[in-house]
């Protein structure tokens, strides 16, 4: 309690500093999943995505990143055993904090796709475990975490076969692709405007306030489906193409249609993303704040202080903005080769995954559900057009984040009770 009372100013200065790392991390990794897919199959430029990312990462973080944020993401650790020295959950948010983040940027750096959800989990284990003992540990949600490395990416790619291969067979296989695209895009059309919908309502909205209940966030998701497919029908009834033409100017005016579909599901994955896990770098951050404020008092919820969301949606861009192209290029060009209608198949998986986690309460990286995505689309060429040395680095993060952050958090505690005691 006397470190928190003659110390306080000085922790918070250096959370927020560690803090606007997290959130570069997340920028660098996170966000880069999000637009891999649109960058690989050409859809956008990285200049361009970085451009769409910022937008709307950022405002998701600011706009919908919420007034109260958990102190202690996903409860995987007890507040409770903390209460007779705060000072040590103050030092434990602090390496949690900058041990992920130091995490995600070398991940980063070598274009791993990994999840910053996890990384932060792995570090609030890492210190709890040192600072107060195995005992303030919730041991099962770690258990529901490595179980979604394989039932999370499992889902989407199965997802993101049966879409592809619905899109081949009704559209790419047929005598007249640009018929069968008037026909049947609408249709894909509505399914990207109601799962997007959906993603933002329950991933985005709910931090604003907006009480939208089970039903009439359904509702609402089929209604802006069906406005989304009525104005897909009516631009896709004004392409034309010379009957002469061969298929493969046919396939090219398909993609296209495609290439537009990715850009909206992009711009409502980002402004998702950017609302929901924004948490992974201002939780721990609000959760010193708060003790601090309140003279070491630790709440299960924390209100922000002002200065905290801009903090965290600013280090989300730009993490994005230097470090953000190298996990792009996994994700987008090293996995298999992607192609609009192929990026769109991926998207849409992991946006029907992110709804069906939310709806069933698995724990969820939208990180490997999105890898996942890409790899159902991979299979559906068949195993040889999946590129087996990057799923194998890939998966190698994935089971590495867990300890990696454990054991940086535990360093790093160390040398903050070093400092300060």
């Amino acid at each position: 309690m006397e470190i928190i009372a003659n110390y306080g100013a000085i922790l918070v200065v250096i959370a927020a500093v560690v803090g606007f790392v997290m959130a570069w991390g997340i920028g660098a990794n996170d966000v880069a999943n999000a637009m891999g897919t649109s960058v690989g199959s050409k859809a956008i430029t990285i200049k361009q995505a970085i451009i769409i990312a910022m937008v709307f990462e950022f405002a998701g973080a600011y706009l919908a990143g919420g007034a109260v944020t958990n102190t202690i993401r996903k409860g995987i650790i007890d507040a409770d055993a903390f209460t007779a020295q705060p000072e040590l959950m103050v030092f434990g948010m602090i390496a949690a904090l900058l041990a992920a983040g130091t995490w995600l940027i070398i991940a980063s750096y070598n274009g791993w796709p990994v999840s910053t959800t996890h990384s932060i989990i792995g570090a609030i284990i890492g210190f709890a475990y040192i600072g107060v003992g195995s005992d303030a540990v919730e041991w099962s949600k770690v258990g529901g975490i490595v179980g979604s490395w394989i039932v999370t990416p499992a889902i989407s790619g199965v997802i993101a076969y049966l879409i592809f291969m619905s899109a081949q067979k009704l559209i790419f296989d047929d005598e007249n692709p640009i018929q069968a695209a008037k026909r049947y895009v609408p249709l894909y059309m509505f399914g990207a405007g109601f799962m997007m919908s959906l993603v933002t309502i329950k991933k985005g909205l709910k931090h604003v306030g907006l009480d939208i209940g089970e039903a009439e966030g359904y509702l609402l998701a089929i209604a802006v489906g069906i406005v989304v497919a009525i104005v897909g029908k009516y631009v896709i009834s004004k392409l034309k193409i010379d009957p002469k033409a061969d298929r493969h100017m046919h396939y090219t005016n398909v993609e296209k249609v495609f290439a537009v579909l990715m850009v909206i599901t992009a711009c409502c994955m980002a402004f998702a993303h950017g609302s929901n896990d924004v948490a992974n770098a201002i939780g721990p951050l609000a959760a010193v704040v708060s003790i601090v404020k309140n003279d070491g008092e630790i709440l299960a919820k924390a209100q922000l202080a002002w200065w905290i969301l801009p903090l965290g949606g600013l280090g989300i861009v730009t993490g994005l903005a230097l470090f953000g192209h190298r996990v792009m290029a996994t994700i987008g060009t090293g996995i298999t080769h992607l192609t609009p209608s192929r990026g769109f198949a991926a998207e849409l998986a992991a946006a029907a995954t992110v709804v069906i986690a939310s709806g069933t309460g698995l724990p969820i990286s939208t990180t490997q559900t999105l890898v996942g995505a890409v790899l159902g689309v991979g299979m559906a060429r068949g195993i040889a057009a999946l590129n087996l040395g990057v799923v194998r680095k890939i998966v190698t993060s994935w089971v590495i984040t867990l300890p990696a952050g454990a054991g940086l958090a535990i360093v790093f505690f160390e040398l903050l009770l070093l400092v300060f005691n």
